[in-house]
């Protein structure tokens, strides 16, 4: 029976582990907080506390035979690597691990396309440690793929959400763009990459169009009956350091290797069948 075993149980990870739970797949899964530690149990499930300082026992990798790994690096590199990377190579079973990154790894192209040929050049020392960290598992001589991750959306973290927790802004940059993928897309394209291993693969991972961000709060309100928030020029926006970084970057990401290597078929090809599809979802959970 094949195990997986999550560090860093997300979620995505989470996503991953309710599709291959119903396969009968064994779940295992990390976590820095004791809370998060006990919702994670239940049938066919174990969880561990992990973090650099905190190596897992030798019994939460015994037997595993794919590994995900969504923990960001550090300031020191990939603890999950540099903590585990000896313990990983010993497993005589491993097949298969698959390493969440991101697409701002590309940096800033003005609006141009990016595939996963084009060379990196992060702007911000978050995305410098994701290239570094890429570097690293590659070099590595494990069964690694790369996966570079577009905007996640999906149950729970999307514009209906945010319009109906009152959260959500038009901010608007002329010209700027993002890619975005649904989460069950990105749990779809890891469980085709499970079956069709070849490692040192990257891939990106990403829908089939990329969008002002304000053209999906306006869909998402128009789908919510709602009128939209009003637009805010982002040169006068007030936002936190973070959410500004992200708009330093412009770019279109390609997803084509997804779908000729791996056979995936987006069921979210866009924003628009991404949000129409969470509508009841989250109307239900508001009531």
């Amino acid at each position: 029976m094949p195990i997986l075993l999550c560090f860093g149980y997300g979620y995505v990870a989470r996503h991953l582990a309710e599709r291959l739970a119903t396969r009968g797949w064994q779940i295992r899964g990390t976590t820095r907080s004791a809370e998060k530690l006990v919702r994670m149990a239940g049938p066919g499930r174990q969880g561990w506390l992990f973090e650099r300082g905190r190596p897992l026992p030798a019994e939460a990798l015994a037997g595993v035979t794919h590994v995900l790994v969504s923990i960001p690096p550090d300031e020191s590199g990939d603890p999950v690597l540099d903590r585990h990377g000896e313990d990983l190579r010993r497993l005589a079973g491993l097949a298969w691990i698959g390493w969440l990154g991101t697409t701002g790894v590309y940096g800033d192209r003005g609006g141009g396309w990016v595939d996963e040929l084009t060379p990196l050049e992060p702007t911000t020392a978050r995305t410098d440690r994701r290239a570094r960290a890429e570097a690293a598992w590659l070099a590595s001589g494990l069964p690694v793929h790369l996966f570079r991750l577009a905007g996640i959306y999906g149950p729970g973290r999307n514009a209906l959400r945010q319009l109906l927790d009152g959260n959500a802004r038009c901010i608007v940059k002329p010209g700027q763009v993002f890619s975005r993928i649904h989460v069950d897309d990105i749990a779809a394209t890891l469980e085709a990459s499970m079956a069709r291993p070849n490692p040192g693969r990257i891939y990106n991972v990403c829908d089939d169009e990329p969008a002002p961000p304000q053209d999906v709060v306006t869909f998402a309100a128009e789908l919510l009956g709602v009128p939209p928030p009003p637009a805010e020029p982002f040169e006068t926006a007030e936002l936190s350091p973070m959410a500004r970084s992200f708009y330093r970057d412009n770019r279109r990401v390609r997803n084509a290797r997804i779908k000729e290597e791996l056979g995936v078929r987006l069921a979210y090809p866009s924003y628009r069948e991404g949000l129409r599809a969470l509508l009841p979802v989250e109307a239900a959970a508001r009531r």
